[in-house]
């Protein structure tokens, strides 16, 4: 059958397509390119550039799309209810990245702790500024996660291995679970904003989700406290997070996901109580290889008439 690939992907992913039997088309289409051509190919892969519009979908039932596959967790980018609509499975690889952003949320945390960039920045510029550099050990920390699903369970391991005591809120999982993951659960997102020394992000941006810490969340936060968002923009209210950081009343934040990206025009950049990265999370080697197999293995179920392991639209069709 003939795959449609239209952003970057891991030769280790198309190999997988191609050992499979199908023909592998890769072309990083603009939008209107890929709205007329979508129509001929079985399955369409995409990772987070291309935006798979319901205009996209609708065209693709005019043809021969089976399904679509995104090489990632996040599915914001696909318009799933259109795909349920035309019973086209939107499948995505929610462990290919876990290890790679869990290991960026803490780079961001030790970052922040201990002033790294300044330290650089500083150094680089021929200064000796060791008296203005006094950190913050992560051990004995509290750390807040609002989202406890693969990645923050991923993170809590890390954090409890630097002797940090995990707090987890998330609605959608019960306390039996978090208790296997030594998280402590926290009913009332404002209690977790209050008792955490760093709060960190890990879950999908929705409209249930938008802005999930806004100005008031933001303002529970103790003085010395950091934030952290390595999930998704959207999720923190912009304008609150740099008001309160330039007025000094959270310590610093950490942020790999904008509203708006790249965030051209956005405050955050000019502060300096604020670790920045460019939506890097899933960025690695291994990260992409686990991603693009994954989300390879679940079109190549799909083509062949199998069950997926991973359907973000199940529930929808």
């Amino acid at each position: 059958m003939n795959i449609l690939i239209t952003d970057k992907m891991a030769d280790e992913a198309i190999r997988l397509l191609k050992d499979a039997g199908h023909d592998v088309t890769y072309n990083e289409m603009d939008a209107e390119t890929l709205l007329k051509e979508i129509s001929k190919y079985d399955a369409l892969m995409v990772r987070g550039r291309t935006k798979v519009v319901s205009d996209v979908v609708n065209a693709g039932t005019k043809g021969k799309l089976k399904v679509i596959g995104r090489a990632g967790i996040g599915v914001d980018n696909v318009d799933i209810k259109t795909a349920a609509k035309h019973k086209i499975p939107v499948v995505n690889a929610p462990t290919g990245s876990t290890t790679s952003v869990a290991e960026l949320t803490f780079a961001h945390m030790l970052s922040l702790s201990r002033q790294l960039s300044k330290a650089d920045s500083t150094m680089k510029n021929g200064d000796w500024a060791k008296k203005q550099l006094k950190g913050i050990e992560l051990s004995g920390k509290i750390l807040g996660l609002i989202g406890c699903g693969n990645i923050g369970r991923c993170v809590a391991e890390f954090a409890q291995a630097f002797n940090m005591k995990v707090i987890g809120y998330d609605p959608f999982l019960g306390k039996e679970v978090l208790n296997k993951s030594k998280i402590e659960k926290i009913e009332n997102l404002r209690d977790l904003m209050k008792k955490s020394d760093f709060i960190s992000l890990h879950l999908p941006h929705t409209a249930e989700t938008h802005h999930i810490v806004n100005k008031e969340m933001i303002s529970k936060m103790k003085s010395t406290a950091f934030l952290i968002n390595c999930s998704r923009g959207g999720t923190v209210d912009e304008t609150a997070l740099y008001n309160s950081l330039k007025d000094k009343k959270i310590a610093g934040a950490g942020i790999d996901v904008f509203e708006s990206e790249p965030p051209k025009d956005s405050p955050l950049l000019k502060l300096d109580n604020v670790t920045l990265t460019p939506h890097i999370g899933a960025n690695t080697n291994e990260g992409q290889i686990r991603a693009g197999t994954i989300c390879a293995e679940q079109i190549i179920k799909v083509l062949n008439k199998q069950k997926p392991d991973f359907c973000v639209n199940k529930k929808l069709m």
